[in-house]
């Protein structure tokens, strides 16, 4: 896995802005709130940071190079030390997963505006019914 490819990942996720935080890291985040980390030396990434379902959590840091994010541990972040800790596909997953999580804390509003077609296949409703209720604000007649 490359921590450089999870960069690039992290970049096509909806919503996401990209900024420099803490002097030298590289924070993805969605609606203003974090949802994966980049440790930056030399303009390379050396680690990564994301948030995981607390049900996950456990099961991640018990993989070797994976353990509990310093400072987030707490909200379940965990912080992966090598790029060979998980395959490239599970990586994404994970992290497109980070992302999820971290729109869903948001208030709808924001949601809606930052990821339209993201949010009506999570809650399982038809785009044009979305679309249509965020322009009316009220749902299509049948």
């Amino acid at each position: 896995m490359s921590f450089e490819k999870l960069r690039t990942f992290c970049a096509t996720l909806p919503g996401a802005t990209r900024d420099i935080k803490w002097g030298a890291d590289e924070v993805y985040s969605v609606g203003g709130k974090m949802f994966a980390v980049f440790g930056i030396e030399k303009g390379k990434a050396t680690g990564m940071s994301f948030k995981a379902d607390d049900d996950r959590f456990l099961e991640l840091t018990d993989r070797p190079g994976i353990v509990p994010a310093p400072y987030l541990a707490r909200a379940h972040w965990v912080l992966l030390e090598r790029g060979d800790a998980l395959p490239i596909t599970e990586a994404q997953a994970l992290i497109a997963r980070s992302h999820g999580l971290v729109l869903a804390k948001l208030p709808r509003k924001l949601q809606m505006a930052l990821a339209p077609s993201t949010l009506s296949r999570a809650v399982g409703r038809p785009a044009a019914v979305a679309a249509a209720r965020k322009s009316t604000g009220k749902p299509p007649r049948a």
